[in-house]
This record gives structure tokens, sequence and C-alpha cells, in this order.
């Protein structure tokens, strides 16, 4: 994490330079096919009580081998800017300026409750969970540490290492555009990883395991988190293992620790849930097409960036639809032939959604498809998760 803490500066130039770049600047200029990318952060000069230094990322004019786009010095919102997707994090966000509705963008709550769901199916799967204040409690705690604790930390330190991509896709989120500083950027991050971890530290206190079980999970999951963003490694380089990666943390991680908190984790469901994973790859293909510009300009291969959209398209949807069918086979196989029915049944509204919008624009469609088709696959985990616990 030593990383998150370097401090960028603006270079100064001598006046000779200055005059030579400004003179390449006009010819680049002229030519009408040359763009440029040059991200940099800008301090400006302290007036009074200024806390930390402002991060502006900005898109200028250069070489179009290089990147194109442009972010002005303040970024806009999207016309329309919605004030319910600046607090839910999602695309369409008005411009804001409190702090507090800054730092809660950052973290997107939108992307939580996959992970709460996930405590909630673990906690069936266990078939050890009971309409009690302290379970009730527990399952609370643990939903606060999947959700808005780590999955906040995983999508704060993700914007923040995507901020020169995000100047291109999307220059009006708070880093490219300057709405937030550095310190306080990297302060959220500390803040988010040191709570969620304590409070899995916590629950193994109250679920009185010899092993802090739910701790490991949470450092594990926390590190998965870092590589999948962070240089050297930074898994979301690649389509196939980022996007698994990414699903694993939405599907099993939260699984597990909901299912560890009221009972015990066992290989057969650690199994089941990195299969049911694959489903995850399949939703973490989604978000990727909105960023196909950046991602390729970056050097990022994402699936639609390595096969294209075309193809792309029907590896997410095939991802997620052969996942489910396989786990129902599972299912009958366990001689749960109810669950597996009720599983395929929740399969087909899910086909119809991604005919009627993912399959015929993934960009123009992707909330609406999201929106109608995801609340099939979440039910989906829960008919698995009470299917294994009978």
């Amino acid at each position: 994490m030593a990383s998150l803490v370097n401090t960028f500066y603006t270079s100064r130039l001598s006046s000779n330079a200055g005059a030579f770049n400004s003179r390449r600047n006009s010819r680049l200029a002229a030519s009408p096919n040359c763009t440029c990318f040059n991200s940099k952060f800008v301090a400006p000069k302290p007036r009074g009580n200024v806390k930390g230094r402002r991060l502006v990322v900005r898109a200028t004019e250069t070489d179009t081998d290089k990147v194109g786009a442009k972010a002005p010095d303040k970024a806009p919102a999207e016309s329309g800017g919605s004030s319910i997707n600046q607090i839910l994090g999602i695309k369409g966000a008005k411009q804001e300026t409190d702090k507090w509705k800054i730092r809660v963008q950052l973290t997107k709550p939108v992307t939580w409750p996959p992970l709460v769901w996930g405590v909630v199916c673990g906690a069936a799967a266990s078939g050890n969970f009971h309409w009690t204040p302290e379970d009730v409690g527990k399952s609370i705690v643990c939903m606060l540490m999947a959700g808005p604790f780590l999955t906040g930390y995983t999508q704060t330190i993700n914007d923040w290492y995507d901020r020169e991509i995000d100047a291109i896709n999307e220059p009006y989120r708070p880093i490219p555009s300057g709405a937030i500083s550095e310190e306080e950027v990297i302060t959220q991050i500390w803040v988010l990883l040191l709570g969620g971890i304590g409070l899995a530290a916590l629950l193994d206190v109250w679920a009185g395991h010899s092993t802090p079980v739910i701790f490991y999970l949470a450092i594990g999951g926390s590190l998965l988190s870092y590589i999948y963003s962070a240089p050297p490694l930074k898994l979301k380089q690649n389509g196939w293992i980022g996007n698994f990666a990414l699903g694993a943390s939405y599907i099993g991680l939260p699984w597990w620790a909901g299912q560890a908190l009221f009972g015990t984790l066992t290989p057969d469901i650690i199994v089941l849930t990195l299969l049911y994973s694959l489903a995850g790859l399949g939703i973490a293909i989604v978000n990727d097409f909105k960023s196909i510009e950046g991602d390729r300009k970056m050097g990022l291969q994402s699936l639609p960036v390595a096969f294209g959209a075309e193809t792309a398209k029907w590896i997410c949807v095939g991802a997620i639809d052969i996942t489910q069918i396989a786990v129902a086979g599972y299912l009958l196989g366990s001689g749960k032939p109810y669950y597996a029915l009720a599983l395929l049944g929740l399969v087909v509204p899910q086909i119809f959604f991604q005919f009627k919008y993912f399959l015929k624009d993934p960009v123009k469609y992707d909330v609406k498809y999201q929106a109608s088709a995801q609340p099939f696959l979440i039910l989906g985990l829960l008919v698995t998760a009470l299917g294994t616990s009978h």
C-alpha cells in the first residue's frame, strides 16, 4: 500500500523549454488529426486554510497514438446529471461540492447490494441462522463489513488507480475532476480498509471462533482488491483473470463470511461458490463495455477490447447462463430437484432481458439490463444457498 502515498508535483519548465513547447503545441494544434493526453496533478497555491492538494487529471492535446479525449479544467457532470446517480456512484451523476456526498460517491453504494446479499446467502446456507436479536445483529455487522467498508475500500482504491482512464471515460468523477484532494482519497482508503478488517475481527470474537476465519477472509479479500487495481500485478489488465477475481469477490467472499459466521465453511461450498463466481465474471464484463475507449488507450485488455464488443457480449451472457444451468445440474444431482427447477425458472427471465436489452446495445442499455435481469440472478443465489442447507 506504500505506493498509495506517492505525491505528485507539477514540474516547472525553463523559459526556453516553455518556448519550445509553445511552438510545438502550435504545430500540433494546426493538425486536425492530432490529439493528446497528459495526466497531471495540479496543486494550487494555498489560500488561507486549505486542506490538501487537489487532483486534476486533464486531457490536453497530443498525438492520437498516445491517447485522445479532453477533460475540461472543471469537468462537468453529464447533461441532466442526477443527484441520485451521484450518491449511488453511477454514470450520469450530478456535479457535487459537498465533501461527504463526494466521499459516498467514491464508494459506489450501488455496488454494495450483491455483497450484502452474499452474506444473506451464506447465513442461509449455514442452516444455523435464527431470527434472534443476536443473529440479526451479527448479520448486520457482517453486511456493513462486506458492503460499505470493504466494497467501499475496493471502489475507492479502484478509482484512485483508474484516475487517468476516468479522465477519458468519466472526467466528471470526483478524482479526475479535482473535486477531492489526494490526501482525502488516501485517508478514505485507509479508514475503510482498517474499519472493515476491524469489524471482521469483532465478528470472529462475537462468534467464538478459535481460528479467526472472517478476519482471514477480510485480509484476503482486501489483498485481492489491491492487486486487482494496483500495479505491478493489476489483475484487471487481463480480462479473464481480473473479471473472475471480481466475480469471486462479489459472490464467493461474502457468502463464505456469512456461512463462517453462523456455521462451518466446507470444501464443497467453496467449490460451488467458486463455480458461481463464473457468473460474477459475466457480470463484471457488463461494466467493461462503457470503458472500451479508455481501456484500449491505457493498454487494459478487458474482454470487449481483446475480443471486440460483439464477441464479448456473448461471452458475458454465456458465463452467466451456463454457470447457473450447471449449478442447477449440481442441485439436481444432489437430490434437490425442486431447488434445481426453481433456479432454472429464474434463468428464463434473465435470458429474455439479455435479448431485450443487453445483446441489442450493451452500452446504451447497461443500466436497464442490470436493473431488470440481475434481481433474478440474486434470487438464484438464495435458491442455491437454501438448497445446500437442506
